[in-house]
């Protein structure tokens, strides 16, 4: 094996999908109506929403910080006083004063708080999952889509850095085809630590467990990074005891370019781990591996020749940089919503690629039940 060397710069690669004239499509308008300057409200006042307030703040763009509203008043306090927003006494009152709101509540209120925004025009940003099921997730894209609205989806990682590097050294023609990918995820169970979202434990609030309200990102980062998928087995484990919230789940994955893999998915009770993924792609000439910190890295790939590249820190983000403005996209997920807002276009990743996802979670679900049988998709139309 050669000796490993500092990757900078671009990357270089030859992509098997730019060769073959795929590129940015512009988008098409979803609304007429721009917005110079709009109203952005929270329904949710936790972690994720704490999170996408933050970098809407980093993004600098002029918008109003409209209202707040949790169930739990104290909690939207503090976000108030943080963020500038003002407290809210309703949901209401969130959406008749905003032109864009974050959805930000457990899971289950999802379709409801997003078909009061489509009712009334408000466009939507939602967080993962869609919803407690497929059928759930599948009825928000419909709400979305029917009202004309932007919409994009709190799957925050197809702008990691790492799996957008990543993708790029796997569609690298000099890659050669994929064969098998290895994908292990886990973290605490999120009910304590940092998260405390102790409502995680309650099955008719959030679904399901590990795989649908963590590993949904994995499922998707699958299909971003290697393609779509026609068929999973799985089996799930429940070590915690909460009703209906699986911890383990381990399944196996065919791709539709005939390449294999596997996913697994763990919440523990490691409170040093809290949120860690590696992943390895095998292809027939290169070998990529995506360890440690989703933003930072490092990516190391080993090609045929013997050489080792490793890419971390801010070379990697500036590699990912120049992938998505390729792409027309920043590294900034809600400052490229507002955009969408503001001009009337469509956000990503929207709806309709979670509920892809969903799609998956849903088919290994199924496979769980029936003791690790094949399930097959089918895509959607």
């Amino acid at each position: 094996m050669g000796h490993p060397r500092s990757g900078r710069g671009r990357l270089g690669c030859r992509s098997r999908d730019r060769a073959a004239g795929r590129g940015p499509v512009a988008s098409p308008t979803v609304s007429p109506v721009r917005i110079e300057r709009p109203r952005i409200g929270f329904l949710g006042a936790g972690l994720n929403a704490t999170f996408h307030s933050k970098l809407l703040h980093r993004s600098g763009l002029d918008l109003v910080r409209g209202a707040v509203y949790d169930p739990v008043r104290d909690r939207a306090e503090r976000f108030a006083a943080a963020s500038g927003s003002t407290v809210a006494g309703s949901e209401d009152e969130v959406l008749d004063g905003s032109d864009a709101v974050y959805v930000c509540s457990w899971t289950s209120e999802h379709p409801r708080l997003v078909a009061a925004a489509a009712d009334r025009g408000v466009h939507v940003f939602c967080e993962k999952p869609l919803g407690v099921d497929l059928a759930a997730a599948e009825s928000v894209l419909d709400m979305v889509v029917g009202a004309g609205i932007v919409h994009q989806v709190g799957l925050v990682l197809r702008r990691s850095p790492a799996f957008l590097v990543a993708r790029e050294l796997v569609r690298d023609a000099a890659a050669g085809e994929v064969m098998a990918v290895v994908f292990r995820d886990d973290q605490y169970i999120p009910t304590q630590g940092m998260y405390a979202s102790t409502w995680r434990a309650d099955r008719h609030r959030a679904g399901a467990g590990t795989l649908l309200e963590h590993s949904i990102h994995d499922v998707d980062l699958l299909r971003m990074v290697v393609g779509d998928i026609t068929s999973v087995n799985a089996h799930q484990r429940n070590v915690h005891g909460h009703d209906g919230i699986e911890d383990v789940v381990s399944a196996t994955i065919r791709f539709d370019t005939g390449a294999l893999g596997s996913l697994t998915s763990v919440w523990h009770d490691n409170l040093a781990r809290p949120s860690l993924r590696r992943v390895e792609v095998l292809c027939r000439h290169r070998h990529v591996v995506v360890d440690g910190h989703d933003w930072t890295g490092p990516v190391t790939w080993t090609d045929t020749d013997g050489s080792t590249t490793v890419l971390e820190g801010e070379g990697l983000e500036l590699e990912a940089a120049a992938i998505l403005e390729g792409e027309v996209m920043t590294a900034n997920p809600d400052a490229d919503f507002v955009r969408s807002v503001m001009t009337g276009t469509p956000a990503r990743p929207d709806v309709a690629v979670a509920v892809e996802a969903h799609r998956v979670v849903d088919a290994m679900y199924r496979s769980a039940a029936t003791d690790g049988a094949t399930v097959a998709l089918h895509r959607a139309g």
